[in-house]
């Protein structure tokens, strides 16, 4: 697979994609689950906030749920212009959404990271080790390994059998890919005849191969209420960082 050379003052830059505009059926309650708070904050923007100050990132976008983009003007259009966030309308599936933000993707960007809006808890080293990972191969992910036994059920819910768990790794994100191999990975989309769940399936699926870098559970995906205050705990348990003086907007609240 073909490398991408680092420019030697800055490196290549990237476009980040967070898809939010998914149902989140699973989640209940009274709002959408980006939206929900985290700590007194939308979960959304607890992981914007881990690309924004990025050098290497040239460009964040922000796909929602075409019924959502008003309320998110409204309601976050400040913050969204602060942090420099491009919002979009996504589509009805997840990869829909992502084919949407691709439209919008700057030319700037030699590679295109994607990011659930609803990971709020992934760290800069993370971040760092697959980026450099898909600068190096072309495509790379981050992933956890399974421990738990894994058990395959049918519909009766009943056992049908015991699944080796070796070498078994649970997909997380970031997914980070050079811009041209996503793009041609998408062009195939419609050609798909089953329902593709996370982006290195579909570039898997266009023949290119995929790196792991490693991580572990704490890189939790929110997906019910209850998860919010775990997510909340990894976030307390981790040691703080000195955040930036933001001169005026040092009192800001977000």
């Amino acid at each position: 697979m073909q490398s991408v050379d680092a420019d030697s003052a800055s490196g290549p830059k990237f476009c980040v994609i967070v898809p939010a505009a998914g149902r989140a059926e699973r989640f209940g309650g009274s709002e959408k689950k980006p939206f929900a708070k985290l700590d007194g904050r939308p979960i959304f923007l607890r992981t914007l906030e881990h690309f924004t100050g990025r050098p290497d990132v040239c460009q964040t976008i922000l796909a929602v749920a075409p019924e959502d983009v008003e309320m998110v003007k409204s309601k976050y259009g400040a913050n969204l212009g602060f942090l420099s966030i491009q919002l979009v309308a996504g589509g009805a599936r997840r990869c829909d959404t992502v084919a949407a933000a691709l439209q919008a993707v700057s030319p700037k960007a030699a590679f295109i990271a994607i990011h659930d809006a609803a990971r709020p808890c992934v760290t800069s080293d993370w971040i760092d080790a697959v980026f450099a990972e898909a600068v190096k191969t072309g495509a790379a992910i981050l992933a956890a390994p399974v421990y738990g036994t894994l058990k395959q059920v049918g519909d009766s819910m009943v056992i049908d059998k015991t699944v080796t768990r070796a070498s078994m790794f649970e997909a997380q994100t970031p997914q980070v890919f050079r811009a041209d191999i996503l793009r041609t990975a998408y062009s195939r989309l419609p050609k798909i005849g089953h329902e593709v769940t996370d982006d290195a399936e579909l570039v898997e699926l266009s023949g290119a191969s995929v790196s792991v870098i490693v991580s572990d559970a704490s890189n939790i995906k929110v997906t019910t209420q209850g998860d919010i205050a775990l997510a909340a705990a990894i976030l307390k348990s981790r040691p703080t960082k000195a955040v930036p003086r933001l001169g005026a907007f040092e009192e800001a609240q977000w």
